[in-house]
């Protein structure tokens, strides 16, 4: 048996592109900074949400917009989530490109009719005649200890929708990457920011803004979309996360070394389409998986990834996959808030009896 301790952290490595040179950024900026170039690019792209305009947001992700582009292009809306979605579904009918934001995940509920019969259904009930550029930005997950429905993980509900597509960013860099390329498609996409990363600074690359958004992303040079990446490299076991759930595995990848343990940490980050292919060729190298996330144990999305490794990558399992999560109970407020989420001890635990095979 590999002892392991439970006392240090590993911050995640920034990708940089070549000839750019990285600005350093929290996520919340970041994302600022996305908005800012996707409003300059297409006069049909449109930021509008509870508060996003005057106040700038709760977590100030819109900062300055509606002062650099004004009112009709950056506004507020009514206290009513169902009434945001549907304006954002006929709008898009009409031309526009929105990105509508639900201030806090827990507030998503009373818009999920317009989400799963309008939003995710309109470009297939039309036959591709009425496409739905739409992002619906949601400020996600836990970590920041709120009152009761300000902190969820929806990303099951969500990815379990045909029709709409899933990112979970975890660092600013990332943030930047995937909300442009989310705006920029023609499918609908719940863009899920976790929330306690916020603050999080990290260096960004910022290229150079394209001639209009079509073909920006491949002169971005991007990763396509639903494509997972390696933030840190390992040969012993595979910690399978998103959204702020890197960074805890980070941590625990940074203490398992102190013991001689390599994980390798797999940022899944495009949770529909999911990549199978990555998650594959991870395991394939490990033998071992561990899932951490943070919404509950039952039919949360970790059941899908594990089922998803089983299917792909059988004959390279040495072990079970694993699956660290939130427990089967409503999102705890507060105080409680850190007892649910999966925490360092618990992660280290499920890394080694999974070793122990």
């Amino acid at each position: 048996m590999i002892e392991l301790s439970v006392e240090g952290t590993q911050s995640p490595s920034p990708r940089t592109a070549a000839g750019a040179a990285p600005v350093e950024l929290s996520m919340q900026q970041a994302i600022n900074r996305a908005l800012r170039r996707l409003l300059s690019e297409d006069p049909a792209t449109l930021v509008f949400g509870e508060d996003v305009g005057r106040l700038g947001g709760v977590f100030r992700v819109t900062d300055g917009l509606q002062r650099d582009f004004g009112e009709k292009r950056v506004f507020d809306t009514p206290i009513a989530e169902s009434g945001i979605i549907g304006l954002a579904v006929g709008l898009a009918m009409n031309g526009y490109r929105p990105i509508p934001e639900i201030q806090f995940d827990g507030f998503a509920y009373p818009a999920v009719d317009q989400i799963v019969n309008q939003m995710a259904r309109m470009n297939y009930r039309s036959r591709g005649a009425a496409p739905m550029p739409i992002t619906l930005r949601l400020p996600s997950f836990g970590g920041i200890q709120a009152p009761e429905h300000h902190g969820e993980s929806l990303e099951a509900l969500f990815a379990h929708v045909p029709g709409l597509k899933v990112v979970a960013p975890s660092d600013p860099a990332d943030a930047y990457r995937t909300l442009l390329q989310a705006v920029r498609c023609d499918d609908p996409v719940i863009y899920m920011e976790p929330k306690a990363r916020y603050w999080d600074r990290r260096p960004v690359v910022l290229p150079e803004p394209a001639d209009g958004p079509d073909g920006a992303e491949a002169a971005d040079g991007f990763d396509p979309i639903g494509t997972s990446r390696v933030v840190r490299p390992g040969r012993h076991a595979t910690l399978v996360a998103w959204g702020a759930m890197v960074h805890r595995c980070l941590q625990v990848a940074e203490l398992a070394a102190e013991d001689g343990v390599e994980l390798e940490v797999l940022d899944l980050r495009w949770l529909k389409p999911i990549d199978a292919d990555g998650l594959a060729a991870s395991v394939a190298r490990t033998t071992r998986a561990v899932v951490v996330h943070e919404a509950p144990l039952t039919a949360g999305l970790g059941a899908e990834v594990s089922a998803l490794i089983t299917e792909r990558a059988f004959r390279d399992l040495a072990a079970p996959v694993q699956r660290v999560t939130g427990f089967d109970v409503p999102y705890p407020a507060g105080p409680l808030e850190p007892q649910y989420l999966p925490t360092i001890d618990r992660i280290l635990l499920a890394v080694q009896r999974t070793l122990e095979f």
